[in-house]
């Protein structure tokens, strides 16, 4: 079966060097379906970006996707250079939102969520309001959706007004990496290299307004005097848009000398800090599906995190779940797994059995168990 692999927001990625979860499941599906020999992958991106290549093989370069889809919405045309879809591939995979009309050619196309349509004001203002009607319409281009949790299963239903029946739910994988073990001497010379000291809260993610980060800081700072003195809150990701205060506040006039801000986190690190840590915290309004989660069950880790949208769904009873608007109970459950060792230690199995559940293997085969209905 031959699958044209959408792949712009994966190239984007490694340019900036920086992926974001599209990015993350789009590299890591790819290198999941390519371990089945029935299966040719033909990397499928729009618009010329370099690196050339993500892998040796073959790829198509189709023109700019915001002209491409436009047009199409606009005149109910299939995309004008959709041949070069059809001459090579049996159907198209959109990993990435960017879903192309097509005529003769099977389009699956994964969307993570509805955010922008549930909640608009989580995203940039810019364009807002012809970016969400395009993404409508492309969403009914599509022959099949994937998603990636039930929550954004009903959310995609409501907002995009699909038919349960065109809708499949394949939930993320955890990245092996994630379970194997750093060295303590290893974890500390990250730690000393980023100010760190031994005992630390850590928040994950990209600075957005539904990270909730303000309320992580807000809970932090109701902790009593001697757990703030005895552990920092570090808080680890790149400014992404509409936190302008908070990054200000981070960057140069911190409320509390125990808060670390990292902008800038490797993977390596990442893994050491999450290894390193006494507790992730990751409060989120609103997730399609919450691999930090995940990845922090992995790392054996203790996890606190929402009692909302997929990430107790995702999390079962192996974290620590909270109203992500209630300070008061965030500082609570932050108190509770400082304090308490045999919580942390039962945290930390069952969050680890959790994780095992979830591979990038089952996600590659239901992936491809979707395919074989189109094609």
């Amino acid at each position: 079966m031959r699958v044209a692999f959408g792949a712009t927001v994966w190239r984007k990625g490694l340019i900036k060097r920086h992926l974001d979860g599209i990015g993350q499941y789009s590299k890591e599906l790819n290198h999941g379906l390519s371990r089945f020999e029935n299966i040719d992958l033909i990397e499928s991106y729009f618009g010329r970006l370099e690196p050339s290549s993500i892998k040796n093989g073959p790829s198509v370069c189709l023109l700019d996707y915001k002209y491409l889809s436009t047009f199409s919405a606009l005149t109910g045309l299939p995309f004008m250079d959709q041949y070069k879809i059809d001459r090579v591939a049996d159907i198209f995979h959109a990993t990435d939102h960017r879903i192309p009309k097509l005529n003769n050619t099977p389009v699956i196309a994964t969307l993570m969520d509805a955010i922008p349509l549930s909640h608009p004001h989580w995203v940039s203002k810019n364009l807002r309001g012809l970016k969400n009607w395009t993404w409508k319409k492309s969403a009914d281009w599509a022959d099949h959706i994937i998603t990636i949790s039930e929550f954004s299963k009903v959310e995609i239903i409501e907002h995009f007004k699909i038919k349960e029946s065109k809708i499949s739910v394949i939930e993320l994988g955890v990245n092996s990496e994630y379970f194997e073990r750093i060295e303590s001497h290893e974890i500390e010379k990250v730690l000393d290299a980023n100010k760190i000291g031994k005992n630390y809260l850590l928040f994950i993610g990209t600075l957005q307004p539904r990270k909730n980060v303000e309320r992580i800081i807000g809970a932090y700072q109701t902790l009593p005097a001697y757990l703030r003195n005895g552990w920092q809150l570090v808080i680890a990701g790149k400014n992404g848009w509409g936190c302008d205060g908070l990054v200000e506040a981070l960057k140069n006039h911190p409320s509390d000398a125990n808060i670390r801000w990292l902008d800038d986190v490797g993977e390596y690190e990442k893994k050491a800090l999450m290894q390193g840590s006494t507790a992730l915290v990751f409060p989120s309004l609103f997730e399609g599906f919450g691999l930090p989660v995940l990845e922090g069950f992995a790392s054996q880790t203790p996890v606190i995190t929402s009692n909302t949208t997929s990430l107790f769904e995702v999390a079962s009873d192996a974290a620590l779940t909270v109203d992500p608007y209630d300070t008061s109970a965030l500082s609570q459950a932050m108190q509770t797994v400082m304090v308490d060792g045999d919580l942390r230690k039962a945290l930390i199995q069952s969050g680890l059995s959790r994780a095992r559940l979830f591979t990038w293997e089952s996600c590659a085969k239901k992936t491809i168990d979707v395919y074989r209905r189109f094609v």
